[in-house]
C-alpha cells in the first residue's frame, strides 16, 4: 500500500465526519450508531438521506450544501473515495454530512427501522455479467435490505448512464408493482432544459466524476424515483 493511501486512511480514522465500523459490527451485532444517527452523530432531528456507492462524495456534499436542514451520509468501501468526500465536507464546513466506510451488503446492520428518508444510488457499476447480478444495487435482494430501514414513504432515487442497469431496475419495479414517482431516460434533453428552476432539476444537475466522464462520451443520463411501499418478497423467491 502506498504512503499516500496510508496517510489518507489515518486521516479517515481521525475525521469526526467518518465512521468505520468493524466487520464484527456490520456482520453480526450492528454498528453502534444504528438507530442513533440523529441523536449521536448529527445531534439533530433532521431527515436523513443516504447515498450508496458514493464515490468521491460529489452528490453527498452537493446535496448537503443545497439542503442545510437535512442530513446526508455517503457510503462506500473505498477508503480513498471516502477521504475525498469527507475532506470536501470539512473544507466547506458542512456539519450535516457523514461518511460510512462499509460494504453495502451489510447496510441493513447500519441503520434502524424507519431511520432513513431517502436513498440515492448514483452511477453504480451495472454488473452486466450474469455471475455478478447479485451485486446489482437495485436487485430484489438489496431492495429487501433497504426496506428494513427506509421509511414507508421514503424514496429510492437512481441516476445512471447505463441503459442496461436502468432497464433492469425498471423490470424489478414493474415486477414488484412498486410506485414510480418520476422517470426520465434522458434528463439533460427531456427534463432539465424544460424545468431549469425546479428543485429536482437543481438536484439532478449535480455531477459526479463518473457522470462528467460519461457525458463527454455522449451517453444519456437516466433517472428514476420510486417507493418500496408495496415490496413483498416471498421466502422461496430468487432475489436477484
Amino acid at each position: 500500500m502506498s504512503k499516500g493511501k496510508l496517510e489518507k486512511f489515518a486521516m479517515i480514522k481521525a475525521y469526526k465526519n467518518c465512521v468505520e465500523p468493524t466487520m464484527e459490527e456490520v456482520m453480526k451485532t450492528g454498528i453502534h450508531l444504528k438507530g442513533k444517527w440523529n441523536s449521536e452523530f448529527f445531534k439533530n432531528k433532521n431527515p436523513i438521506t443516504v447515498e450508496l456507492a458514493c464515490g468521491g462524495g460529489e452528490y453527498t456534499v452537493g446535496m448537503a450544501e443545497m439542503y442545510p436542514d437535512r442530513n446526508f451520509i455517503g457510503v462506500d468501501i473505498k477508503g480513498n473515495r471516502i477521504w475525498k468526500g469527507a475532506t470536501k465536507a470539512i473544507d466547506k464546513k458542512l456539519d450535516n454530512v457523514g461518511f460510512l466506510r462499509t460494504r453495502i451488503d451489510f447496510i441493513a446492520n447500519c441503520f434502524a427501522q424507519n431511520e432513513v428518508d431517502e436513498i440515492w444510488i448514483t452511477f453504480p457499476d451495472p454488473q452486466k455479467n450474469k455471475n455478478r447480478r447479485r451485486k446489482r444495487l437495485t436487485n430484489k435482494l438489496f431492495l429487501a435490505r433497504y426496506q428494513q430501514f427506509l421509511k414507508t414513504d421514503g424514496k429510492m432515487r437512481l441516476k445512471s448512464d447505463s441503459t442496461f442497469f436502468y432497464e433492469f431496475t425498471k423490470e424489478i419495479i414493474l415486477e414488484k408493482n412498486l410506485e414510480i414517482l418520476f422517470d426520465c431516460d434522458d434528463i439533460y434533453t427531456k427534463y432539465i432544459p424544460q424545468n431549469p428552476d425546479s428543485q429536482l432539476a437543481k438536484e439532478l444537475s449535480i455531477k459526479t466524476f463518473y457522470e462528467n466522464m460519461w457525458l463527454e462520451k455522449g451517453k444519456t443520463i437516466k433517472y428514476i424515483e420510486y417507493r418500496l411501499t408495496n415490496l413483498k418478497i416471498k421466502k422461496d423467491e430468487r432475489l436477484f
